[in-house]
């Protein structure tokens, strides 16, 4: 009898189940690494929507009109987040934004003083009033 060459059907299908394990293991994780890379897009928007702000403060003495059309602050869209102005006064703002997309279920705000929070978020993470979530389990 001629020697036989290759693998046997019980080292297959071990290799298959270990693959199998990591594959669970992996493609959690790596969805849950773009979702954070989602939501840096919106928190960035926050903050470049909040300078703006303030150098419309700086050129103006009031919020009052910030959500004007050509002001370029209020109501605008990108990489999956909408950002709205609301409570302006003369002297204070609320910028919120909020996901679609693959990025749905996040809400982020900051206001006149600086204060981030993290409104809504989809389940298996936490919201925090006191920071912007990027992380689950409410890591700022």
């Amino acid at each position: 009898m001629g020697k036989q060459e290759g693998f046997t059907l019980i080292e297959l299908m071990i290799t298959v189940v270990v693959v199998a394990i990591l594959a669970t293991i992996a493609v959690p994780s790596y969805h849950d690494y773009v979702l954070r890379g989602r939501i840096v897009a919106g928190t960035a928007m926050l903050a470049d929507a909040r300078v703006r702000a303030e150098q419309f403060f700086q050129d103006n003495r009031t919020f009052v009109g910030l959500n004007a059309a050509g002001v370029g602050v209020c109501a605008q869209t990108r990489d999956n987040f909408t950002l709205n102005c609301s409570n302006l006064t003369a002297t204070t703002y609320t910028l919120t934004a909020a996901g679609g997309g693959p990025a749905a279920g996040f809400t982020y705000t900051v206001d006149q003083a600086n204060a981030r929070a993290t409104t809504s978020v989809p389940s298996g993470w936490n919201t925090n009033a006191t920071c912007w979530v990027i992380k689950k389990g409410g890591v700022c």
